[in-house]
């Protein structure tokens, strides 16, 4: 699906305007994806938020001004029917993933954790974007999600830190291969969205508390972070091939959990 090197690009005027567009969030309907939906609608964008349940905008008015699509990245035969529905759209994020703790370690008595992990996380990146690529427009991108364990390894963690690890690859890979798509990755670092909410909320707030103290930024992130991030490179028009950290320094201290 690569472009002949001798494709002349237009050269864009950068700016944050998504007037006009039409921006696909896969994981958009909470946490770090719903602040992506939000910035990129808040800069003009027609926003189509998906994930695997369909949200009544009753309980959620926040998902008001989005159209919803029922996804499980999973799937492969829903993700390509799913973007066929979809039709033609400028850029895509990413940010679904299965729930903290779901990954499991390395000596599990069997692999069913890390091979869900993989298949929900990676194998479903993969497939959005290759589903996704026929139906952007020009000047399109891509922008996938990982997190600061796949710059730095953390006991417990393999399956996760091997997962980011191949998803910030694949984006530098789709780079090459989808030019003059652009194709980039967010490393978020701690994020303060329900997320977290399957711990105690003792040890929620024990965490906050150290982000606070620790973190060179002294806060807690927030979605908005992160959407403000990913507006900036669906509009940066030289901007691919990277992974941009959105984590308040956190690769810079010591780990807190």
């Amino acid at each position: 699906m690569s472009n002949s090197a001798s494709v002349q690009v237009p050269t864009p005027t950068p700016s944050f305007d998504l007037t006009g567009k039409r921006v696909v969030v896969v994981g958009g309907k909470k946490a770090i994806g719903l602040g992506v939906a939000q910035a990129a609608h808040a800069m003009g964008a027609a926003v189509t938020v998906a994930s695997r349940r369909n949200t009544s905008v009753e309980e959620h008015p926040e998902l008001a001004a989005f159209e919803q699509v029922v996804l499980d990245i999973s799937d492969e035969t829903a993700v390509q029917a799913a973007f066929e529905a979809i039709g033609p759209f400028d850029h895509l994020v990413v940010t679904a993933g299965p729930a903290l703790g779901a990954w499991g370690s390395f000596m599990d008595p069997d692999m069913r954790g890390v091979r869900s992990y993989l298949e929900a996380k990676f194998l479903g990146t993969w497939a959005c974007a290759r589903y996704a690529a026929p139906h952007l427009q020009a000047g399109g991108s891509m922008t996938s999600l990982t997190g600061g364990t796949g710059a730095r390894a953390k006991l417990g963690l393999a399956a996760v830190t091997s997962t980011f690890a191949a998803v910030e690859l694949l984006s530098q890979s789709l780079a090459l291969e989808l030019a003059p798509i652009r194709v980039n990755t967010i490393r978020p670092g701690f994020i303060d969205t329900n997320f977290w909410e399957v711990l105690p909320p003792a040890d929620v707030e024990e965490i906050r508390a150290k982000v606070r103290a620790k973190f060179p930024a002294r806060r807690l992130g927030t979605a908005g972070d992160v959407g403000h991030a990913a507006v900036f490179l669906m509009t940066n028009p030289y901007v691919t091939g990277t992974v941009l950290e959105v984590s308040g320094g956190e690769l810079l201290v010591d780990w807190i959990f």
